[in-house]
């Protein structure tokens, strides 16, 4: 009987945890531990990104088994006990031809989809209606919205003694070593270019979900886009080694709603931690669920 209720409650623990999961997961993504495939795509550039992954993987699987083939077959079949005379075979144009020609049409298979998906990522489908300048520091980050009033927040990650100050102890929504102090707060589906630079060092701007990472060079501006399609809250690191502190330098984005972006901006532009206050109670209070924890 106890083992019963026990495998009971399991079960119902699992059922909970898989609707609670699948929900978060609807909502945002963010690192997950032994994640071995991508985050949940946010937008559709990471979409195409991840057809492609999966694409190459139908020529890799296939030449890894067979040079996994070849190497048993030479180690078992040309080993000095079963062949001590070795093959005195210098030329064999057939193979010549086959290992030339078959490695040409695997890389041109995935060359042309490949040159494809950079240009797409290179090429915005439409104006930008957002334009936020991103600045790499050592370590944390400074947003510059360039809207009709301008103005700009520095975020950098959340320490533990600040989470009950922020309202951030979730740590399944907010967490360890990714939550940060500010967020980068954006509507959902609205076309958003993104100017990266840096001050000191060279950084990098990535958000896997979004499928985007640009380098932030110190005197130059590089920029990149990326237009969310659905509401959440999205994690991604700075990708480029940048100093002692390169692995406390996370980045935040909050995507909501277009009159939820309204409402923040217009308190913003004047009280950013005001603006995130009213903004973290209006989501808490219309969605009680967390995004997909760690």
């Amino acid at each position: 009987m106890r083992k019963f209720l026990a495998s009971a409650e399991f079960l119902a623990g699992a059922a909970a945890s898989a609707v609670l999961f699948s929900s978060a997961t609807a909502r945002a993504d963010q690192p997950r531990e032994w994640e071995v495939t991508f985050q949940a795509p946010a937008t559709d550039m990471m979409r195409q990104i991840e057809r492609f992954g999966n694409y190459t993987m139908w020529f890799i699987v296939p030449i890894t088994i067979l040079v996994l083939l070849l190497l048993l077959v030479c180690i078992v079949k040309f080993r000095a006990s079963a062949n001590p005379v070795p093959s005195k075979t210098s030329h064999n144009t057939l193979i010549e031809v086959i290992w030339t020609v078959g490695p040409v049409i695997v890389l041109l298979l995935i060359a042309i989809p490949s040159f494809q998906l950079l240009t797409a990522q290179y090429t915005p489908p439409e104006e930008a209606k957002l334009t936020v300048k991103a600045t790499g520091n050592q370590w944390n980050w400074d947003y510059e919205y360039q809207v009709d009033k301008t103005f700009s927040f520095n975020s950098a990650i959340l320490q533990d003694g600040d989470r009950a100050k922020a309202g951030k102890e979730d740590r399944a929504l907010y967490p360890r070593l990714l939550a940060v102090d500010n967020e980068l707060v954006v509507p959902v589906n609205t076309m958003t270019r993104v100017l990266i630079t840096a001050t000191d060092v060279i950084h990098s701007f990535a958000m896997p979900s979004f499928g985007i990472k640009m380098d932030a060079v110190p005197g130059r501006t590089n920029e990149t886009w990326f237009k969310a399609e659905k509401e959440g809250l999205y994690y991604g690191q700075c990708s480029q080694l940048c100093g002692k502190d390169h692995a406390f330098m996370p980045i935040a984005i909050r995507v909501v709603s277009e009159a939820q972006f309204k409402t923040w901006l217009a308190t913003a532009e004047t009280d950013v931690p005001g603006a995130n206050k009213a903004l973290m109670a209006e989501i808490d209070g219309t969605n009680k669920v967390a995004a997909a924890g760690n």
